[in-house]
């Protein structure tokens, strides 16, 4: 990819994780778990406990991958290899983490992504805050999947052909 491309690429990531990570901050800094479980039942507990930490970790990844890519727009050169391995673990550990959570409290239906319904089911019907979170940041990571898929398998095969090569030529 040319450099002015990737660079575009880097900063409308990072723009995007910047709006997906105020969305889950505020909800997390406004919701704890007594107040989503009001219910107090087992499986209310277990499915929010879940759903807290699978939202805790994906705020964490975007946080981390939104720094990163902050310091490789910031340098004075534009490390293109450093930027497509970011833009890698982007995809790999944010957009990943968002559309298969650990502990499964939601997942994506793709029968219903071309129905123009809401693809996103939940294991167990949340409380409309955390409904909303999860459909406020689908979208941004509806777009960081399409804008990032080329760093699915792409970027990878690429790098072991480069490294391939290299392998060859120094033989």
């Amino acid at each position: 990819m040319q450099a002015d491309n990737l660079q575009n690429l880097c900063a409308e990531t990072r723009e995007k994780l910047k709006s997906a990570i105020s969305i889950m901050e505020t909800f997390l800094n406004e919701h704890a778990l007594p107040y989503l479980a009001a219910e107090q039942d087992e499986e209310t507990i277990l499915f929010y406990k879940g759903f807290l930490s699978d939202l805790r970790h994906l705020l964490t990844f975007s946080e981390v991958s939104f720094e990163k890519l902050g310091v490789i727009q910031r340098r004075p050169n534009f490390d293109q290899e450093s930027a497509e391995k970011e833009l890698y673990r982007v995809y790999h550990s944010c957009v990943n983490s968002f559309f298969y959570p650990k502990n499964e409290s939601y997942s994506e239906d793709g029968r219903y992504a071309y129905t123009g319904q809401d693809a996103i089911r939940f294991r167990k019907k949340p409380v409309r805050p955390a409904r909303d979170v999860i459909m406020d940041i689908t979208k941004i990571y509806e777009e960081l999947r399409d804008d990032l898929s080329y760093y699915e398998s792409d970027y990878l095969t690429e790098r072991r052909m480069k490294a391939e090569r290299r392998q060859t030529i120094g033989s």
